[in-house]
């Protein structure tokens, strides 16, 4: 596997999070509640995406919102008051949990994206916040469980081939329209060199079951692709054009098999399902959960 030299020194510290989407799969739920702070058990969507970026070593969150996100914005920020009352009460362990959602002062920026024009616009309005150095974007509807979070398996196998990677994971392939596929020009195992992107497939003509899914790490020549780009497809700038943009000039675009399963909270089943993984994941909660789902499904089946 070829080193990229260029941006083997440069650790990937920041991270653009795109949530300016109006959720509308959600509603009415999302007329006043952002789909980031849905809820999984007893954590919003946006926690999760906050919590595998930290641990992938992510130091600036840049964060590319729209109106109506102001209570995305509040659940970062430190609730004295509600500390207060929690100390009081001696509730040690809530105190502890409520610090995972504080940030500190100057570690998270918020940017508007007034107009929804894509995936790769919301990126490219971040473009002044970043340096001359890799950087990440997490996709929050995109939920991972996995044993070593998903971004930081990608910063490991970055720190090897660097340029630009994808998250990838096999689809079926009847499922394959529905993704952007990889169209693989060297299969390494967990890493795989890519020679084109193929945005949603017609049935059967996909080039691989390799799809991508909401995780990134993207050299800065991305956003100067970006800035060049013409809207596409839906009539929005997309990032997966500026990718492949890179692959043209550069061939220095990698796919990642991450470890780890993968749900799609921005739909309705894929929110339950995820539910459901993370519910039965929580041990002070699988017995009673798990006991409930038996009876539920034995109940089902004898109606049958």
């Amino acid at each position: 596997m070829g080193l990229n030299g260029e941006f083997m020194k440069k650790r990937v510290t920041k991270a653009i999070f795109p949530v300016a989407g109006l959720g509308t799969r959600f509603l009415p739920a999302t007329k006043s509640i952002p789909k980031e702070i849905m809820t999984l058990v007893d954590r919003p969507l946006i926690q999760y995406a906050i919590d595998e970026a930290r641990a992938a070593g992510i130091k600036e969150f840049i964060f590319v919102t729209s109106r109506g996100k102001s209570a995305l914005e509040d659940y970062f920020d430190h609730s004295p008051e509600l500390e207060t009352a929690l100390r009081k009460k001696g509730k040690e362990d809530l105190l502890q949990a409520l610090k995972t959602t504080n940030m500190d002062s100057g570690a998270i920026a918020y940017l508007r994206q007034h107009r929804p024009l894509g995936l790769g616009h919301a990126v490219w309005c971040a473009r002044r916040l970043l340096a001359d150095e890799p950087f990440a974007v997490i996709l929050p509807d995109d939920v991972i469980a996995a044993e070593t979070p998903c971004l930081q398996q990608m910063v490991e196998a970055h720190a090897e081939t660097g340029g630009n990677m994808v998250a990838a994971m096999e689809v079926p392939s009847d499922k394959a329209s529905a993704y952007g596929i990889l169209d693989i020009k060297e299969d390494m195992g967990s890493v795989v060199s890519v020679k084109g992107m193929v945005e949603k497939p017609p049935m059967g003509k996909q080039p691989s079951n390799l799809a991508v899914i909401g995780r990134y790490i993207l050299t800065p020549n991305i956003m100067n692709n970006l800035h060049r780009i013409k809207t596409g497809a839906g009539g929005e700038v997309q990032l997966t054009d500026a990718i492949a943009q890179e692959i043209e000039v550069s061939g220095n675009v990698y796919g990642f098999r991450f470890r780890g399963q993968r749900f799609d909270c921005g739909s309705k089943a894929g929110f339950l399902q995820a539910t459901v993984a993370f519910g039965l994941a929580r041990e002070e909660l699988r017995d009673e959960f798990s006991q409930y789902l038996d009876e539920m499904m034995a109940t089902q089946n004898a109606a049958q």
